[in-house]
C-alpha cells in the first residue's frame, strides 16, 4: 500500500491561507468537487469518491485518529461507474456517512495541500506528504512540521478526526 503523512486543521480565513499557499506552490491549483460516501469497514475506512458521473475512486485507508502528523496507508481503485458501485457497496456493507466538499489542490514538492470547503463543517486545510518507498515516516513528519510552521498553523487548530466523523458527531445522516 502507498503511504503518506497527513495533517488536518480547521481554518478561519480561507483567502489568507490560499494566498500563503499560492506563494509556496509549484503551480496553479486544481479545483475539484468531491462527493465521498463512506461504508461500514471494521479494519480501516472505505470510501467511494465521486468526481464526475463517469469517474470515481474506491479508496481504502488506515490511519490513527490523532492530532498532528500521522501515517496513512492507502490504496485506490478507479471506477467509471461510481453510482452503481455506491449502490452495491451500500447494499453489501451499509453507508457510514457522506462528505461533500470543494477541494482546492496545490502541490509543494511531494506534498498535496488541500484547502477544503466541507458542506456542513466549514473550511479546512489538509495536507499529505506522499512518501517514496525508501522514505521513513519520520522524514515525512519533518516536511509536514516545516509546512505547518511556514503556513503559521497553530497546534490548537489541528483536527484529529476525519470529516465524516466530525459530521456524524453533529448527528448528520449519510445522505445529509
Amino acid at each position: 500500500m502507498a503511504r503518506n503523512i497527513e495533517i488536518k486543521a480547521r481554518i478561519d480565513d480561507f483567502s489568507a491561507l490560499y494566498e500563503k499557499i499560492a506563494l509556496l506552490s509549484d503551480g496553479l491549483p486544481d479545483l475539484i468537487d468531491q462527493d465521498d460516501t463512506f461504508f461500514v469497514c471494521p479494519h480501516g475506512r472505505l470510501k467511494l469518491r465521486t468526481l464526475a458521473p463517469d469517474r470515481g475512486e474506491l479508496i481504502f485507508y488506515q490511519r490513527p485518529d490523532k492530532v498532528g502528523p500521522k501515517t496513512s496507508f492507502y490504496t485506490l481503485s478507479p471506477t467509471q461507474d461510481p453510482d452503481s458501485l455506491r449502490e452495491t457497496l451500500t447494499l453489501a456493507y451499509g453507508a457510514a456517512g457522506r462528505v461533500i466538499k470543494q477541494r482546492t489542490l496545490f502541490m509543494i514538492g511531494q506534498t498535496r495541500l488541500h484547502l477544503d470547503r466541507v458542506k456542513g463543517l466549514g473550511d479546512y486545510l489538509e495536507f499529505e506528504v506522499v512518501l517514496a518507498d525508501d522514505e521513513t515516516p519520520e522524514q515525512g513528519i519533518v516536511i509536514a512540521e516545516d509546512l505547518l510552521e511556514r503556513l503559521g498553523i497553530n497546534r490548537q487548530e489541528l483536527v484529529d478526526q476525519a470529516y465524516v466523523d466530525l459530521l456524524n458527531a453533529q448527528g448528520r445522516r449519510p445522505n445529509d
